[in-house]
């Protein structure tokens, strides 16, 4: 059967030009001799439409895009994803694809398995559906599937279902097997994903065709990627990841194409930058700004924003302070200079200067202390933001997951804009990163990467006074943070017991801190934000000796 994928890239309540999205596409796969058009989950109304649902207009118009999307049609059908209401008990809504034939009644399948982790929350919307649709489509029995339907036990982060969809839609006489999806990215995913669907069509001997929506939304990055699998399990299609394509597929082909080797830096660039990309269009920004220290996480940041914007949509700030090297603003220009960019010089030394003299009197006899550090980071914050709201530039925040995990960022300084474009990028994997943006030529200055990295917010400060290196720190939250292990599990693969108490009481000391931080790019398995939720006012400690301990800090 010859299906037509339409990898399009929806924008999360724009119900009409998603409708034109789709249509687009179905379109120009029809004429291209597909006899079944694949649209993405949910695509009408863009994943995820979270509390969207409940104004009271919003399904409705949505119903209304299948509607029209059905009167348009020629003779080949379109299977495609959106919201349906739940006329029944349970919840509201369900998630659906509606397969839309020209002169013929709508037919309908309800997603079956509704996932509650990590960032998905769709037993808050939607009531599951029994197992999932075989259609007859083309002389074809087509089983459908929606997302979370077609992945395996072995697949998933723990036994969560005691249905195996696949199995049963072969089973009730499905020859090929079509899944509607909005699947996020993180590192490593992709690979997961090609290994899953192929173990599971050599399985089943069944054809899967995977047709997986693209574009950043908020904090999710949808890579797209869409693919397809012969009844062996062999690879007979491969859409680009990370941008809008489409493409025919023949599911009874014999020729394979190999898997092509995984490239983790590439992946994890493409993410970020159509994360930023989309981020500015989606809310209507064209422009962007962002601090220019010299160091490294705002050398990759400006990168990023430039291979994501172009580099006329930039600005850089150098913003020395009385602490700054000169080799730091020497490295703040050079980059500016290898990216193309504007940058201008705004020393905060005058302001900072000023600033203290209003405390001369009620700091008076205490020495200098974070206080004054953070004075300059916020005199930055406001500085940046100055420039954002005269000249309707986003301000990207340039801090790093290690960073935010220990709290190691003020509030009001660093920390002020509208997007954290690598605070789900650990400190080592940053260096990673920079390392091949220069692969073929210098980007980042050389002696950026090399120099020890610093806040520069006192004489001969370094990271290293105040944290551990970041090769440890990193292997720590790693297990800390993305895999749930208490203390004593980490202590117990060597590590030495008082920095992993000490990591642990920071990472628990600074929720308050990412409560109030710009929304940022998730690309690893567990990012802070809308995939980790933790109270802030709270006192568990999985050290019975450590849950006395102060839990005062600074912001």
């Amino acid at each position: 059967m010859r299906i037509g994928i339409a990898q399009i890239n929806p924008t999360v309540g724009d119900l009409r030009g998603n409708f034109d999205r789709i249509l687009g596409a179905y379109q120009r796969l029809a004429d291209a001799g597909a006899e079944l058009v694949l649209a993405p989950e949910l695509a009408t109304t863009g994943y995820p439409p979270q509390d969207l649902v409940f104004k009271s207009r919003f399904v409705p118009q949505n119903l209304e895009t299948v509607e029209r999307l059905h009167q348009c049609l020629g003779a080949v059908p379109l299977l495609v994803g959106y919201v349906d209401r739940n006329e029944g008990h349970g919840r509201p809504f369900f998630n659906a694809a509606a397969l839309l034939e020209h002169g013929q009644p709508i037919r309908k399948s309800f997603k079956t398995l509704l996932p509650t982790y990590d960032v998905f929350d769709e037993d808050r919307y939607f009531e599951p559906g029994t197992g999932g649709e075989v259609f007859t489509i083309a002389g074809r029995q087509v089983g459908v599937t929606i997302c979370e339907d077609i992945w395996t036990q072995d697949y998933l982060p723990r036994p969560l279902y005691e249905t195996e969809l696949i199995a049963g839609l072969v089973g009730k006489g499905a020859e090929l097997i079509v899944n509607l999806s909005a699947s996020p990215f993180s590192v490593r995913k992709l690979g997961t994903r090609r290994e899953m669907i192929a173990a599971s069509a050599r399985t089943h001997r069944c054809p899967i065709v995977y047709c997986n929506v693209v574009g950043g939304n908020d904090q999710l990055v949808f890579d797209g990627g869409s693919i397809a699998f012969n009844r062996t399990g062999e690879l007979i299609a491969q859409l680009p990841s990370f941008q809008t394509a489409e493409a025919v597929v023949e599911t009874d082909s014999t020729s394979a194409i190999p898997l092509p080797p995984p490239d983790l830096m590439a992946e994890l660039h493409g993410a970020l930058s159509l994360g930023v990309r989309d981020y500015l269009a989606k809310c209507k920004f064209k422009s962007a700004v962002l601090g220019l220290s010299g160091g490294i996480d705002s050398a990759v940041v400006a990168a990023l924003a430039v291979d994501s914007l172009g580099a006329e949509n930039v600005v850089g700030v150098s913003m020395p302070s009385p602490y700054s090297s000169r080799g730091s603003i020497d490295d703040a220009l050079a980059l500016a200079r290898n990216l193309g960019i504007r940058c201008l010089e705004i020393p905060i030394g005058d302001a900072f200067a000023a600033f203290k003299a209003q405390f001369k009197e009620v700091f008076a006899g205490l020495p200098e202390d974070t206080t004054e550090e953070n004075m300059q980071a916020r005199l930055r914050g406001m500085t940046l933001m100055a420039l954002s709201n005269k000249f309707g530039h986003l301000l990207l925040t340039t801090g790093n997951k290690s960073e935010l995990a220990v709290g190691y960022c003020t509030l009001y300084g660093d920390m002020a804009g509208g997007l954290a474009v690598i605070s789900d990028v650990p400190k080592t994997m940053v260096y990673r990163l920079a390392h091949w943006m220069n692969r073929e030529r210098e980007i980042i200055p050389a002696a950026t990467i090399k120099k020890p990295p610093s806040a520069e917010l006192k004489p001969g400060q370094v990271d290293q006074d105040s944290l551990p290196p970041y090769d440890v720190l990193d292997q720590i939250l790693q297990l800390y943070v993305e895999e749930n292990q208490s203390a004593r599990e980490i202590m117990a693969r060597g590590f030495e017991e008082k920095t992993v108490r000490w990591i642990q009481r920071r990472v628990d000391l600074n929720e308050y801190k990412r409560a109030q931080a710009a929304p940022g790019i998730k690309v690893t398995s567990r990012a802070f934000g809308v995939g980790r939720r933790m109270p802030i006012a709270q006192r568990y400690s999985d050290l019975a000796d450590f849950a006395g301990a102060d839990r005062s800090g600074g912001l």
